[in-house]
């Protein structure tokens, strides 16, 4: 499922603090509060090792904190490799499809993340 596209403008990502990159892959995140807790399964749209964007089956409020674990496959792993690490949903946008679109901005950036990501 992972899906590298570099086709990101360098006029786009030089107005932000990372450079983005579309890159599709499965990441699962952890809701939890004083009385619930929820785990959802969503898809990255774009990634930086400062956030996430998210296609989401469920909504999601802004402003929640979230614990994620993203699934990376690189082209010699023989399996994903499990990335993990705590955020803010910042945005929440509908999506067309009944889908909600998440963006995620990490605690800490996710330095590991640069290993799949072109220079």
């Amino acid at each position: 499922m992972d899906k590298l596209d570099v086709g990101v403008q360098s006029s786009e990502w030089q107005l932000r603090r990372y450079r983005r990159f579309n890159l599709e892959c499965p990441v699962r995140i952890k809701i939890q509060s004083d009385t619930t807790a929820a785990e959802v399964d969503t898809v990255s749209r774009n990634v930086s090792i400062g956030g996430l964007l998210l296609r989401s089956p469920a909504f999601v409020a802004q402003n929640v904190v979230v614990t994620f674990m993203m699934s990376v496959q690189g082209i010699k792993a023989v399996r994903p490799i499990h990335l993990v690490g705590k955020g803010q949903i910042v945005r929440v946008e509908n999506a067309a499809d009944a889908t909600f679109l998440l963006a995620l901005r990490c605690q800490d950036p996710v330095t590991e993340l640069e290993v799949f990501l072109p220079m």
